[in-house]
């Protein structure tokens, strides 16, 4: 004190070494000008406390979350205390984030009572008045309340907040905790340390956790359906489904208002059809989150506690949901498709992540996410065509009768061939018969109102319902709608799930479904029929009994045999087109020449009419498989096109009359208009029959380029060969002049090989393109110059 000029010492004292050391270090600190021997006035030395703070708000802000020295000048109890922030010496009456210590009892006029003992109050004050009191520590300023600032005090040994929970002096408060910038489940985690030791304030706690075993608790599994924003159907490796909560959340709640008649306000009626999903604010958006982030996942589900039975409704199991390592309700709360539940200030039953739920909600709030949104909640409107079956075929059926597929949601599944959709472009709900095929009958649940009894499922029924639920459930897919039902309810079409496989034929494959009569003259019959035929030779399901009718033994047997092997004749019915495009796989796309006119007046009238009412940039949003009208690079024209793929604001695009690709902005694009969307696609696909291109990249650019030269935009003739199952038709193309088969003789010159293929009706074209192949493989032409490149097949060369 001497040495810094902060005392005077009292000269006039019985001489000491002690006094004569102390008037030494006074001479210093008069000749270092230090302390009050200074030449500065000592009006300047005097500081300028800011005893109250007009804005506490923005003291926060100004500190920006970053820790500033201060002084600890008083403690009222173990959570509140009084400080000199530094430099400033603002004086600031500080609440300790996260926590709340037993404090002093107020009498009447708001004074402590110091009569009323609380339990471990003054054991939590001595606690922080002997490690803080008089102490420089760093205070982390977090919020704001009543006037108070809420804030975290770090001192040599941590967070004293941290230090106070794990003694068992303090509890933890989640409103408080919910504005901390971090450390909440250090603070969760030292509270759990006190209550299982049970120290002090828990010397009589016990724990709620739920007793299951480690099965129930913690598993991981494939997330099945989800429900209405708050739960979802897990189906573990064995099978097992369980119906998972997510802890802590509630999903949106119809929070509108309307005043009857009789003047009492409430929520607005509702129907007899009345369906949440659609008609709470912001259901949907949370359902349709969850199912393209969740359906069909791998999911982590760790069990946080289990609500008990109330209100006629079970129990529920609760669990914290992870994807990816990401907590599945926090997304969702973030993103305002949700709130957090309001626990009790005792009751841990409880996410064991809620404060960073809490967090979450709290930002969501802030930027107005969602439901935490300014703007009056309005539910998604409607058409359900399963209620009011009138406008589907008027209004509906025929635009869906001539797109090529058109993208749906599966809501429901009623049986096997038997579905409710949502079609978002037209946002209606329709229910949907798959086509082609007779199913068999699920049971159905009696009904109250109207009575129905239940009814019995026919065999095999509940198989084909389980098979066709676990592929198609909430799964985004395809459909081609034909025609509806005899009474005009129900829409009868085909369906394709996300990966492309026609659920007809996969529940015919199952043998959980046989072929409709209906299908003989459909696309389809053929898939459906060789389908039903492997069904029956493996004896599945229906199937199972299933004996083949032996045709009796005639003598005519050798005959038949005999015409059996006999070659099937080969169909030759050649057509004028005009190649426009190539692919990379040498399929190609071709326009039959006695359509050009048509094409040409079609597009004539498309470019006139874009022209004469151009469209309004954004106002279409592509979907995957819509067919609408794309303005082509090249030429800045407008043409019909299919949207293959959907990328942040670019879209790729086939245009369906010439057969070229091409990736363009979304602003490109706009929904075709009416009258030009009946036409079929101008441009067929078709790949080269009996042809196959070589593996090595410059062989394969090669045949390309030759097979371009040609026949790209110059006429040929052409003629089908095979329909396969799936892809492009099979045809072989002909020089019209020379009436040169193209594929046969880039298979001659070396380009490409000859595919084998064992169709009977085949077999002489097969040996022909065989034949050049050798011939090509004897001169060394081309793919051929270094030998037998089809011997690299061959054992020695897979090792």
């Amino acid at each position: 004190m001497v040495r810094e000029g902060y005392v005077t010492v009292r000269r006039e004292g019985r001489p000491s070494s002690e006094l004569q050391r102390l008037i030494e270090l006074e001479d210093q600190a008069k000749s270092a000008n230090r302390g009050k021997w200074s030449h500065v006035p000592p009006v300047e030395k005097v500081r300028h406390i800011k005893w109250t703070q007009e804005n506490p708000a923005h003291v926060v802000e100004y500190y920006g979350g970053k820790p500033v020295k201060a002084i600890i000048e008083h403690v009222r109890d173990g959570s509140t205390v009084r400080a000199f922030l530094l430099p400033d010496f603002q004086y600031v009456t500080l609440m300790i984030a996260g926590i709340r210590c037993p404090g002093v009892k107020l009498d009447a006029d708001g004074k402590p009572d110091l009569s009323v003992k609380i339990p471990f109050a003054d054991e939590a004050r001595f606690y922080v008045e002997s490690r803080l009191l008089q102490r420089e520590v760093e205070i982390r300023l977090e919020s704001v309340n009543n006037s108070n600032f809420i804030g975290t005090i770090l001192f040599p040994k941590g967070n004293i907040a941290e230090s106070l929970l794990r003694e068992g002096l303090a509890k933890c408060v989640d409103w408080s905790m919910a504005v901390m910038k971090g450390g909440a489940e250090k603070l969760r985690a030292a509270e759990r340390t006190a209550k299982e030791k049970r120290l002090r304030l828990w010397h009589d706690y016990q724990s709620k956790a739920p007793t299951v075993n480690a099965k129930e608790k913690d598993f991981t599994g494939t997330v099945a359906e989800v429900f209405n924003g708050d739960a979802i159907s897990v189906r573990l490796s064995n099978g097992q489904v369980k119906k998972v909560f997510f802890s802590s959340i509630r999903p949106p709640r119809d929070t509108r208002s309307v005043v009857g008649a009789d003047g009492e306000v409430g929520l607005p009626p509702r129907g007899k059809n009345y369906r949440p999903l659609y008609e709470i604010p912001f259901m949907f958006e949370a359902r349709e989150f969850l199912r393209k982030k969740l359906i069909n996942k791998k999911v982590q589900c760790n069990l946080d506690y289990i609500s008990p039975a109330r209100d006629n409704f079970p129990e529920k199991y609760c669990y914290t949901v992870l994807i990816g390592g990401q907590n599945v309700a926090e997304a969702m709360v973030a993103k305002g498709l949700a709130n957090c539940v309001r626990h009790r200030q005792d009751d841990d039953q409880r996410s064991s992540v809620y404060d960073q739920l809490l967090a979450a909600e709290s930002q969501a709030i802030k930027g107005q996410k969602g439901m935490f949104g300014k703007k009056d909640n309005v539910p998604l409107r409607i058409n359900d065509l399963t209620v009011d079956h009138s406008r589907i075929k008027v209004q509906y059926l025929p635009s869906w009768q001539r797109a090529l597929r058109t993208e749906a949601i599966v809501e429901f599944v009623a049986s096997g061939s038997r579905l409710r959709l949502y079609i978002p472009k037209d946002s209606c709900l329709v229910t949907f018969l798959l086509a082609g095929i007779s199913c068999p009958r699920s049971s159905r649940p009696a009904l109250s109102s109207p009575h129905v009894p239940a009814q019995e499922g026919e065999p095999y029924g509940e198989e084909a319902l389980a098979f066709t639920r676990d592929r198609v459930l909430q799964r985004d897919v395809s459909v081609h709608i034909d025609t509806t039902d005899k009474a005009g309810s129900s829409v009868i079409g085909w369906l394709w799930t996300d990966n492309n496989v026609n659920l007809s034929v996969a529940l015919v494959e199952e043998g959980l479904a046989e072929v409709h009569f209906s299908a003989e003259k459909t696309e389809y019959y053929r898939q459906l029929k060789n389908a039903e035929d492997r069904a029956k030779a493996a004896k599945k399901n229906i199937w199972a009994n299933y004996v083949e009718q032996v045709v009796e033994e005639k003598p005519v047997v050798v005959e038949e045999e005999k015409d059996e092997k006999a070659p099937v004749e080969r169909k030759v019915n050649y057509e004028d087109v005009i190649v426009t495009e190539i692919t990379a796989d040498l399929t190609f796309f071709a326009q039959a020449v006695e359509n050009g006119a048509k094409l040409e007046a079609m597009m004539a009238k498309l470019h006139a009419d874009f022209q004469a009412n151009p469209p309004i940039v954004g106002a279409y949003t592509p979907k995957r498989g819509d067919i609408c009208a794309a303005q082509f690079s090249a030429d800045n024209q407008w043409y019909r096109a299919k949207v293959e793929r959907v990328q942040g604001n670019n879209a790729t695009v086939l245009y369906i009359d010439y057969g070229n690709k091409e990736t363009v902005p979304t602003s490109r694009l706009a929904s075709l208009p009416t009258g030009f969307t009946s036409d079929r696609p101008y441009a067929t696909e078709y790949a080269l029959a009996l042809i196959q291109l070589p593996s090595d990249d410059e062989d394969k650019e090669e045949a390309l380029r030759i097979f371009a030269e040609d026949v790209l935009n110059r006429n040929v003739k052409l003629n089908v060969e095979l329909k396969p199952a799936t892809g492009p038709a099979l045809a072989t193309v002909h020089d019209p002049a020379t009436n040169v088969d193209i594929g046969k003789q880039l298979v001659a010159d070396g380009y490409v090989l000859a595919e084998k293929r064992r169709e009977r009706k085949l077999k002489d074209l097969v040996e022909q393109y065989r034949a050049a192949q050798q011939a090509a493989l004897a001169a060394h032409l081309v793919i051929w110059k270094y030998g037998d490149i089809t011997r690299d097949d061959a054992p020695e060369f897979s090792r």
